[in-house]
């Protein structure tokens, strides 16, 4: 693979803050094999180190709350909290770490790292769009990113199911996560 022809932009460089009342962490399941369920995560913090001239030393980390479920049906969530699904009595938090960022276009970037989930921790990779940089009206520095990264719940040993009579289950294994961040410099 050939390096992109891009540059970081440099306003970019410099320590970020996750702004939680204007960022999305979500989440989308098939359900019943027809439709889908939306979800997200109400409390969340996340912080990165963004570094313009060595994209590769930069570093970023989220931890959410997992009792903060919200798919706008509370029996639902309840059951989420539950060990059928993440077990947040147990396991409170679900983390992201970075090991890697890479350049993959003029707007894009790949962040890797280590998503841990119900105690297992695995690989993800997240392409993130720069949807821009401003300075918003109370003088902060903001910067704007959009990413997806598909994921198989299964693997973080979670699994519940229920089998449908007319084939399938009830909830797909196949998880897309979705991130609306509004970063602000530091």
């Amino acid at each position: 693979m050939t390096a992109p022809t891009t540059t970081v932009p440099a306003t970019l460089t410099g320590d970020w803050v996750i702004d939680p009342t204007h960022s999305s962490i979500g989440f989308t399941a098939r359900h019943a094999m027809v439709t889908k369920v939306r979800g997200t995560f109400e409390q969340f913090e996340g912080k990165a180190h963004l570094d313009a001239e060595d994209p590769a030393a930069s570093t970023a980390s989220v931890t959410i709350q997992v009792a903060s479920i919200n798919t706008r049906q509370a029996q639902r969530d309840e059951h989420l909290r539950t060990n059928d699904f993440f077990d947040a009595p147990t396991f409170p938090e679900i983390t992201f770490t970075s090991t890697g960022v890479e350049v993959v276009s003029a707007d894009v970037y790949r962040l890797t790292g280590d998503l841990t989930v119900k105690g297992t921790t695995k690989p993800v990779s997240i392409d993130f769009e720069l949807a821009g940089v401003a300075t918003d009206v109370y003088d902060n520095v903001r910067a704007g990113f959009e990413g997806k990264a598909t994921i198989n719940r299964s693997d973080f040993g979670v699994t519940w199911n229920a089998p449908l009579e007319t084939g399938g289950v009830l909830v797909s294994d196949k998880i897309v996560l979705e991130f609306d961040i509004s970063a602000i410099k530091q």
